[in-house]
């Protein structure tokens, strides 16, 4: 069905039917406002991002369902990198005029099936006629207590660098995608189908075990870099000891310059930390506990040192130290 024979209205509606109910929810769609009630000492957090097509994801390597999973992982990530819980999400949709009700009736089951996983509630948005590429945009809000939360700004000298999971792996799958090549499944996964570290980042917020976290976008060093400049210290990274996957060390294999995707790859959506020493004690249990592995990575230095990247050999490795950049003109 073509989305002008159902209307605007038509697929609102179509679209609130399917959405549950959330505790924390006064109002959902259908009124001129939602009205979210925060549960009481808690900070509300609220983060927005867009996807648009051939910049984010392109219709040809990704299906409208993982799409919308997608949408929403890549918000309450932000929700997760400052320990809260993500309650409310509101999706505004530029729709081309060749998307059919079909695609968006796939889209929206990958986003409330995601949203629900996260124990978020769609709450409302807008949808609008793109002439051009479809547009995504999520604004996602969350809860923190206010002695949980965790901000880039706090990293100290002394304090230990720590990422969760494995990177490059969907910088890989979009290289390959780039290419011609079909990614494995593990790899296309990471990249179209990407898990917010919601209940890790809640459990690292509620053990008090980190000074400072972000979720990793734009890549590692990009976002070492965000904490760096928010906490005004500096840090080394260590090569050797970034964490990789299975799929990631084969492709290693056989094209080793494929390393530097590991740091300057983006959308791996983990978790970057910064931990105190005697804080250290904490993190292999809390990392069992949800499954995910937590890697030492580098040291936080004081200001001066800057930014370095180095190997086992103690060898400064040669790299733009930069992240992803909308405006920089690059490809």
């Amino acid at each position: 069905m073509k989305l002008a024979e159902l209307g605007e209205f038509g697929f609102i509606e179509r679209l609130r039917r399917l959405v549950a109910e959330h505790e924390s929810l006064r109002q959902g769609i259908g009124d001129d406002c939602a009205v979210f009630v925060p549960p009481p000492g808690q900070l509300l957090l609220t983060t927005t991002d867009m996807l648009i097509e051939q910049i984010h994801f392109r219709r040809d390597w990704a299906d409208f369902r993982r799409l919308g999973r997608k949408s929403v992982a890549v918000n309450v990530s932000d929700i997760a990198a400052m320990g809260g819980t993500p309650r409310t999400l509101y999706l505004g949709l530029a729709i081309p005029a060749d998307i059919t009700v079909e695609d968006l009736d796939l889209f929206a089951a990958g986003f409330l099936e995601s949203a629900a996983s996260y124990g978020a509630v769609l709450a409302g948005g807008d949808t609008c006629r793109s002439p051009g590429p479809l547009i995504v945009s999520v604004t996602a809000e969350g809860t923190v207590a206010e002695a949980e939360l965790i901000r880039r700004k706090g990293a100290r000298t002394g304090d230990t660098l720590y990422v969760s999971g494995t990177l490059g792996d969907s910088a890989l799958a979009l290289r390959l995608l780039q290419s011609g090549k079909e990614p494995d499944p593990f790899l296309a996964r990471r990249h179209h189908d990407p898990e917010a570290r919601t209940g890790l980042g809640r459990a690292l917020a509620a053990a008090g075990a980190a000074t400072a976290m972000i979720d990793l976008s734009d890549g590692l060093l990009g976002d070492v870099q965000h904490i760096l400049d928010a906490s005004g210290v500096g840090a080394r990274v260590n090569i050797d000891d970034l964490p990789l996957s299975p799929s990631f060390h084969g492709a290693l294999r056989q094209d080793p310059a494929l390393l530097e995707l590991t740091w300057g790859g983006g959308e791996d959506y983990e978790l970057l930390l910064t931990v105190p020493p005697e804080r250290e004690s904490l993190l292999p249990a809390i990392a069992r506990t949800h499954g995910v592995p937590l890697t030492r990575i580098g040291t936080i230095t004081p200001p001066d040192d800057g930014l370095t990247l180095r190997d086992s050999r103690g060898l400064l490795r040669a790299t733009s130290l930069r992240g992803f950049n909308h405006f920089d003109g690059r490809p």
